[in-house]
């Protein structure tokens, strides 16, 4: 799989890019010091995923994240989005910008080879130490209102059950396993969902359960 590094301090694309390129399954096509450039990179390259942190000068990672998102010819490409939880407050309208998920910046390098995968693979990946905290903290401040709500109607009740257990973190395998359904068929379901709801990965069908009311923040 093809990897974008982008972050404005080269110290730590250097950093990236010496634990990425060992790997026999990943490579780095290319680098990018702000998010103009990444944008520039990302439709020059067409990476598989692009490993975006947040502050940058010019662009930043949101900004970005939303022009990769939404530019024809990238449909395919996947953002992964670092933080640090503490001080980046942007994590959530990453997410509504078409990011596939977030990872802490003091994530270990097999967690970060991890999510790299994981993104590349199609899955949403959103850190389980804050996945649930950090949403809350968004999503608390908005209320699901009725009109939210009503995005739902579009959805089966099974539908509905299996949006409310992806928006608590599961994997296929484990939904299927909640609702005695096999793999396959809770992946269909997570599928119908996405394409009723006009959700581009599992991650927005996260941000989706939290702001209609199906999940509560914890």
């Amino acid at each position: 799989m093809r990897v974008l590094l982008v972050d404005d301090e080269g110290l730590v694309r250097s950093g990236f890019r010496l634990l990425i390129e060992v790997e026999d399954d990943i490579e780095v096509v290319a680098e990018a010091a702000d998010g103009a450039e990444a944008v520039e990179q990302a439709r020059a390259t067409k990476p598989d995923v692009v490993l975006m942190d947040i502050r940058m000068p010019v662009m930043d990672g949101i900004n970005a994240t939303r022009a990769i998102a939404t530019t024809p010819g990238l449909e395919d490409v996947k953002v992964l989005i670092l933080t640090t939880y503490d001080t980046d407050a942007y994590v959530f309208e990453g997410l509504q910008a078409g990011a596939s998920g977030f990872l802490l910046k003091d994530a270990g390098p097999a967690e970060l080879l991890h999510a790299i995968r994981v993104v590349a693979a199609g899955d949403a990946l959103l850190a389980p130490r804050i996945t649930r905290r950090l949403i809350a903290q968004f999503t608390a401040r908005r209320t699901a209102v009725e009109g939210a709500k009503g995005r739902l109607a579009v959805l089966t009740e099974r539908e509905r059950e299996v949006l409310a257990l992806v928006g608590q973190g599961m994997s296929n395998d484990e939904i299927g396993a909640a609702l005695f359904l096999s793999p396959a068929t809770a992946r269909t379901h997570v599928s119908h969902a996405m394409g009723k709801l006009g959700a581009r990965d599992r991650a927005q069908l996260v941000v989706i359960a939290y702001q209609t009311g199906l999940v509560e923040p914890a």
